[in-house]
């Protein structure tokens, strides 16, 4: 069974940090491509950032490069977005998701087979 479940969400100030998680079963993890999305309230899910099964290739919208930093580690079948210098704006509950091979540009939910639960993210003074 495939499962995904994204971790280390809190809440943090403005300009803070935190790590989330993605941790993988049931698939062959370095054959997969592994981004993670977020939701806010009243909002349609976002692709944030995106790493591939080749290593270097990774994917980010203009409004997050630079803050955010997607890193995966084949051998604990986990991914990690390292989120900076967050906003009130980034406010939101995150998902990783999977598909095979290659990150999609486009970043479309349907585009990727596989998701996971969420963690909340909540970024206010």
């Amino acid at each position: 069974e495939v499962q995904l479940q994204a971790s280390g969400g809190g809440a943090v100030q403005p300009g803070g940090s935190l790590r989330l998680s993605c941790t993988a079963s049931g698939f062959i993890f370095s054959d997969y491509a592994i981004a993670f999305f977020r939701e806010a309230p009243g909002k349609e899910r976002e692709g944030v950032s995106c790493i591939s099964s080749i290593p270097g290739q990774t994917y980010y919208p203009d409004s997050i490069k630079g803050r955010f930093t997607i890193s995966r580690d084949n051998a604990k079948s986990t991914a990690y977005l390292q989120m900076n210098s967050l906003r009130p704006e980034d406010t939101a509950v995150y998902y990783c998701a999977a598909r095979r091979f290659i990150c999609t540009p486009t970043m479309k939910n349907s585009e990727y087979d596989h998701w996971g639960r969420g963690t909340q993210v909540t970024v206010s003074s």
